[in-house]
């Protein structure tokens, strides 16, 4: 049984299924998806529960943030980082912000006050870790529009910073970087058959990350220009390269970086390449 997060992170997991694979289909409020795999069954349940039903059994693995695996305490398997989310791939951060008009600078000055989030446990510890003694209260959501009315500072994830920043927020500390991992339930990964099936889960999902940023390219050249070229390829691997039916030419391919093609394109056509062809990957497996 596998466990998906239902939520912000739903259709980006589809998505990054697809790439490896796996059809996710479900209907407009179904929380039991049809997988194109008779060895998968799966349910959507909200990420922050996901680590416990893992834990406790329920799912053999599941997909989650680093953040609720803490918060929940839960003994599970970390079997790989993803870091993919609906708007970037780049971890998150869980932050402690005040309002910027406020004079509070450290987190020692909000002794005595009262402090939002929805990571209850993890900011108390937190807190109880520095010695601060604050009021950490549960927020329900809109967290960042709680100060300074309701509450003196708050813990909120942020990814780019800039729901912070609308709303002159000013953070003040840093408490956790998160991402999505797969992670396993201990009985089931002592299991070898169902561990081998995590893991190809594992390989194939890191796989489809792996390609998204980068491109397959492919090209024809005079050998006379091969050296050239080689050097000029920021390859993964040494490129592979065959004889074409002219003695004198080769075929060249190769998978690079996504970032550089613009500018390597130009290059390799004043070296003499011909015939360019640039198109995309599903799946990089080292």
């Amino acid at each position: 049984m596998l466990g998906l997060p239902k939520g912000s992170l739903e259709e980006s997991t589809k998505n990054l299924f697809a790439k490896a694979g796996w059809r996710i289909t479900t209907s407009s409020r179904s929380y039991k998806p049809a997988i194109n795999d008779p060895e998968l069954d799966g349910r959507f349940v909200r990420a922050q529960e996901v680590s416990r039903y893992v834990e406790h059994g329920f799912f053999d693995c599941g997909l989650t943030g680093l953040d609720w695996v803490q918060e929940n305490q839960s003994d599970v398997v970390e079997v790989c980082d993803l870091i993919y989310s609906k708007v970037s791939v780049v971890k998150s951060r869980w932050v402690l912000c005040v309002p910027e008009a406020s004079d509070i600078t450290r987190p020692e000055q909000l002794a005595g006050k009262r402090v939002a989030t929805e990571l209850v446990g993890t900011v108390r510890r937190y807190f109880e870790q520095k010695g601060i003694a604050v009021n950490v209260e549960f927020s329900w959501g809109a967290t960042e529009v709680k100060v300074p009315d309701l509450v003196d500072a708050i813990v909120d994830i942020t990814e780019t910073g800039n729901s912070i920043r609308a709303n002159k927020l000013r953070i003040i500390d840093t408490l956790l970087e998160t991402n999505t991992k797969l992670i396993a339930n201990k009985a089931s990964w002592a299991n070898p058959e169902k561990r081998r099936k995590i893991e190809t889960i594992a390989l194939l999902l890191r796989g489809a990350l792996e390609a998204e940023s980068k491109v397959g390219l492919k090209m024809n050249l005079p050998k006379a220009s091969l050296e050239a070229v080689v050097k000029a390829l920021p390859a993964l691997r040494n490129p592979t390269i065959s004889q074409l039916s002219n003695a004198e030419w080769v075929a060249l391919e190769t998978i690079i970086d996504e970032s550089v093609v613009r500018e390597i394109i130009p290059e390799l056509k004043r070296l003499g390449a011909e015939g360019i062809v640039e198109y995309p990957l599903n799946k990089v497996v080292y």
